[in-house]
């Protein structure tokens, strides 16, 4: 570079535009950030110690079966969204996450005495309605794949008692001498 020209090379691309525009780059849209290497490695870090700290150090009665599912965390590290999945009715699933969210402070001094960052993110906790959408897909198709095949659902009827009488309650079903559609 002579008298503050460029060179022919770069007459095209400055030093501001080189990462925008560089032909040895692929467009900005499909790179990946430098730094997404480190955040997952984060999550997975604090995937870790929130399980953990679940299952030894945390006490509360309103904090048993939750599982960590999975943590995302945002990208200048001070939040953390961890999911968790519990087992139980929606009462049992709110108390858990009451507790995991009463529990929060303690936990992040457990996450930053295992992550040397600047900052320790906040922890958000939310359940992971995952395992309840893929069952109740999984009923969906299941009832369509019997629909297809042709088979009938048993319908559940109700009698003066107020007894339900499913078909396999029906007297008739089990009798090897009540009349068959076949005529045999």
């Amino acid at each position: 570079m002579r008298g503050g020209k460029l060179s022919p090379v770069f007459r095209f691309c400055s030093a501001a535009s080189a990462s925008i525009y560089s032909p040895f780059l692929p467009p900005r849209s499909t790179r990946i950030p430098l730094s997404s290497r480190r955040l997952l490695k984060a999550a997975e870090a604090i995937r870790e110690v929130v399980a953990a700290s679940i299952l030894t150090d945390i006490r509360d009665p309103r904090v048993e079966n939750v599982t960590v599912i999975n943590v995302d965390v945002a990208p200048d590290m001070r939040e953390a969204k961890v999911y968790v999945s519990v087992m139980g009715d929606e009462t049992q699933k709110q108390l858990s996450l009451r507790g995991l969210q009463n529990a929060a402070g303690f936990l992040q001094s457990k996450i930053a005495n295992r992550l040397d960052t600047r900052y320790t993110p906040r922890l958000r906790f939310e359940i992971d309605r995952g395992q309840e959408n893929a069952a109740a897909v999984g009923e969906i198709l299941a009832r369509i794949q019997r629909e297809r095949d042709g088979v009938a659902e048993p319908v559940a009827t109700s009698d003066e008692s107020g007894v339900e009488a499913t078909p396999s309650d029906d007297p008739t079903n089990g009798d090897a001498s009540a009349p068959t559609p076949e005529g045999s």
